[in-house]
């Protein structure tokens, strides 16, 4: 068969499932991210039927896939939104950052895989997945509940924090020497600074150079920048990832409403390829040895996670409930810890399998514990009840309460 019928064959198969696989996961109310995680797992190295044609093209498409995600998470916040979360939730964003990554980094040291790797698995159990915890919201009607801003504020402060992390990460990954890591996040951080003064003093100017009133145009600006963008900052070494998400932040107002509405399908698409190709590049047999630590790791970061958001619900004074709602919610890992195992595979192949168990555990234990860990809570902290004691009555007490 020639390549190129063997190409479009496989790519029309991969995208045939991915649409059929998220009908399923619609159906039954939880992520599709487990299930394309699944079928990449059964049809690539090692799986049931290996697709090989295709492969190539697939990579490119999921890395598109990492530029296109960030990008629209950036979209979703003005640069004033984040120095007002940066300014009110970096307590809780601190305490975010030793419970989740502190457990991830421990496991990498003690499973032997080295300090880079520790660097790599920590970011791996610390970012929730902002995407599963936005529909989770939304499927349990809780968008207007006092709770959810105080989770958004701790998604924000990761997102944000994103922008530091991946550049440190990718310096460590490539070998960068310390002095050159250096280097790498003062213009990582400057970059991060430019790009927030530019947007808070003059985001308006911005906006109106790329603006158009041809959706087809704006489609083709806003994509092209960001693919520019996205490659000068890989050739940097800042993370093509952290440039889109910058590109996303610079945008605002109605350019960004209309981008984000324009992409968003493209997202989804190429989002999806990137799970599968994660999933076609870690072979099936790699995850029962790795398959007790991920269920220890996603044990002690659920709880962990439950910890953080009742930590930062308490610091905006709300009640129990509240606690406990906004704790069960944070819980979720998905498309960023898939993002950071991809980028340390090359250093460490065991963190595919081990990051690929891990999130499918919590991707699926994630809208649970959101639902039930309040409820859970309120009857484990629910004291016995007490009965009000019997008073003796006199035959006379008797007679004239009867009359």
């Amino acid at each position: 068969m020639h390549n190129t019928t063997a190409v479009l064959i496989e790519l029309g198969a991969i995208i045939l499932a991915l649409g059929l696989l998220g009908r399923i996961a619609g159906r039954v109310g939880f992520s599709p991210i487990p299930l394309y995680l699944l079928a990449g797992l059964a049809f690539g190295h090692g799986g049931m039927l290996p697709m090989q044609a295709s492969e190539e093209f697939t990579a490119t498409g999921a890395e598109i896939g990492v530029i296109l995600l960030l990008l629209l998470l950036g979209l979703e916040y003005s640069a004033s939104e984040l120095v007002t979360n940066l300014k009110t939730q970096y307590p809780s964003g601190a305490v975010d950052f030793v419970l989740n990554a502190v457990p991830g980094a421990v496991a990498a040291l003690v499973l032997g895989w080295g300090p880079v790797a520790a660097v790599a698995l920590a970011g791996v159990t610390w970012i929730s997945s902002s995407g599963v915890i936005a529909k989770v919201l939304g499927d349990l009607g809780r968008l207007g509940n006092r709770e959810t801003p105080v989770v958004l504020g701790v998604l924000v402060i990761e997102d944000l924090a994103m922008a530091v992390y991946l550049p440190i990460l990718t310096a460590l990954l490539a070998g960068v020497s310390l002095a050159g890591g250096a280097v790498t996040l003062l213009i990582s951080l400057g970059t991060v600074g430019a790009v927030l003064y530019l947007a808070l003093r003059h985001g308006r100017l911005i906006s109106r150079a790329v603006s158009s009133d041809s959706a087809e145009t704006l489609l083709l600006v806003v994509l092209g920048l960001t693919l520019v963008v996205a490659g000068l900052a890989q050739e940097l070494q800042v993370s093509a990832a952290v440039g889109a998400f910058l590109v996303g932040i610079a945008l605002s107002g109605e350019v960004a409403e209309g981008a984000s509405s324009l992409l968003t399908p493209l997202r989804d698409l190429f989002a999806a390829v990137f799970f599968v190709f994660f999933g076609l590049s870690t072979n099936p047999a790699d995850i029962p040895p790795v398959l007790v630590p991920a269920l220890l790791l996603a044990a002690v970061t659920a709880l962990t996670k439950v910890a953080t958001g009742w930590y930062a619900a308490h610091r905006a004074g709300l009640r129990g409930a509240g606690r406990w709602r906004a704790g069960g919610t944070l819980v979720a890992r998905g498309e960023f810890s898939i993002v950071i195992a991809g980028l340390a595979v090359g250093v460490e192949p065991r963190i595919g399998p081990l990051a690929t168990a891990y999130v499918l555990i919590l991707v699926v234990i994630g809208p649970l514990t959101a639902r039930f860990t309040e409820p859970l809570a309120r009857r484990l902290t629910r004291g016995p009840r007490k009965v009000a004691p019997a008073t003796a009555t006199t035959p006379a007490e008797s007679t004239h309460a009867n009359a």
